[in-house]
């Protein structure tokens, strides 16, 4: 029966006219399907164009780095400044503040919550407002913090990895759903033919590491064309990009065309999209046979840059070199670059894992930003930090006066946002006094996409695909809000 539902399934329009133009509606079905077939070469022919009529209204970003911290950072040992905590230390975090809230079978059978304070110390940067209180371990980003706007107020109701950062990721917390960067470049497109729209680049850190999939960089539903491509730190950034052994160029050109050609027959007989989407991968491969060699040489940066970035940016696959390619690819027009850093699950250690951790990215981060600044890309470029959820304020296992471990913390954690439209020198959102629960202007997941969107020009309600009968969304169904206090 598989075999049959699958037939069904497919059937399409050009199908349907196809079929009808042979069964007896003569001249009117085949003007029909010619003109169908005229509007979808079309189409094809503006491919990386977008969708008519996005962006809706006038963006300040053109696109965006997303800095994503795989794991889940402490925000009370990086952005959630709590002095008050230093008198509290190993008393017990009051049952009123823990309420009836979720918590991991790593610290449910805790007989006691004592409360660990950060070790680190912090300083305060920027001049608006009441300025920016940052980890003494990311003095560099601090550096930066007149460009920054801190969420201290993000939120979600998922408390392990797995969910947690598929739904940051792609806004649901199962995995088959679109990713943001697929989101994107099915609703603007490319503005580089020789590059693809949507790149992910990932560096491992050195804690604790969860697992990554390619669910969270998928098209879903969306045509495959979207999904992003992952670049690896590797002779071949992009696998089976090269010709084999003994093809010419030319040679090459001509099967890609004769396998085109089958491909499109293939399409038009039992109308799978996705045999055309394989056509425009194809294409793109070819095209980054020329693209990717120009841009993985770092010959024409200056040492200059290259010290900005700190020494591990000559290593390829670290957080450093990945942080000067996309500024590269930023300035080459590729739409959404993903940057995964692993390394943030810090239960067992925060005291000896999270300065490590720091340490590779405070300095490639900070000179990102530094970078788009003086060469007029910031203002065009959002870039947006965080993980998939913040850590407890009380201890997981032993305290000790200089050891601790957090668990798991999804009711708050902060984020950060730069460029593109965003404010600069500012905090949004409150959390309590034990950074546990939220207490002014919280922020979900679809919040952030939704005002993600809005800097590129997109009302999030907006940009849909029909799928299974449903206008599916990023955002979901749900109110989401665009954070306009932190706009510029």
């Amino acid at each position: 029966m598989q075999p049959l539902h699958d037939h069904w399934f497919n059937i399409n329009r050009r199908q349907m006219l196809k079929g009808t133009a042979a069964g007896g509606l003569g001249f009117l079905g085949s003007t029909a399907l010619s003109q169908l077939l005229a509007s979808e070469n079309a189409a094809a022919s503006k491919q990386g164009a977008g969708l008519p009529g996005f962006p809706s209204f006038a963006s300040k970003a053109k696109r965006v780095i997303y800095l994503y911290m795989e794991g889940a950072p402490s925000q009370l040992d990086t952005f959630d400044y709590k002095p008050g905590l230093q008198e509290m230390f190993d008393k017990e975090l009051p049952a009123s503040v823990r309420g009836s809230q979720r918590l991991t079978g790593m610290t449910a059978n805790q007989t006691r919550f004592p409360i660990a304070p950060s070790i680190f110390g912090f300083s305060k940067y920027a001049n608006q407002q009441d300025g920016l209180w940052v980890s003494d371990l990311l003095k560099h980003t601090g550096s930066m913090a007149g460009e920054i706007c801190v969420v201290k107020s993000m939120m979600t109701e998922q408390i392990n990895h797995g969910p947690g950062v598929t739904f940051m990721q792609t806004g649901h917390q199962l995995p088959g759903r679109p990713s943001i960067g697929a989101w994107l470049s099915y609703g603007l497109g490319s503005t580089n033919a020789d590059l693809p729209s949507f790149v992910v680049m990932i560096s491992q850190g050195r804690g604790q590491m969860q697992a990554l999939f390619s669910h969270l960089w998928g098209a879903g539903f969306l045509p495959g064309e979207h999904q992003g491509v992952q670049f690896r730190a590797a002779a071949d950034p992009v696998l089976f990009l090269n010709d084999p052994k003994g093809m010419r160029r030319d040679d090459r050109r001509k099967v890609l065309d004769m396998i085109a050609d089958l491909n499109r027959r293939e399409a038009e007989n039992n109308g799978d999209s996705e045999v055309l989407a394989r056509i425009a991968q194809y294409e793109m491969a070819y095209r980054m046979q020329a693209s990717v060699p120009e841009l993985t040489d770092f010959k024409n940066e200056t040492e200059a840059t290259l010290e900005m970035y700190g020494p591990a940016v000559r290593k390829p696959g670290t957080y450093a070199y990945n942080c000067l390619m996309a500024r590269r690819m930023a300035e080459r027009g590729v739409r959404f670059i993903q940057l995964y850093h692993r390394g943030w699950d810090h239960h067992g250690s925060v005291v000896k894992d999270l300065p490590m951790q720091c340490q590779d990215v405070d300095q490639a981060q900070a000179a990102l930003l530094k970078d788009l600044r003086q060469r007029g890309l910031l203002d065009e470029t959002l870039v947006v930090w965080g993980g998939e959820f913040g850590r407890t304020v009380y201890c997981q296992g032993k305290l000790t006066a200089s050891q601790y471990g957090r668990d798991h913390h999804p009711r708050c954690f902060s984020a950060w946002l730069a460029g593109g439209g965003i404010k600069g020198g500012i905090s949004y959102g409150q959390t309590d006094d034990f950074s546990y629960n939220i207490v002014e202007k919280p922020v979900s997941a679809h919040d952030l996409h939704a005002t993600m969107l809005h800097c590129l020009g997109i009302d999030h309600t907006r940009l849909t695909y029909k799928t299974q009968g449903l206008d599916m969304r990023l955002t979901g169904v749900e109110p989401s809000k665009v954070l306009k206090e932190i706009l510029a």
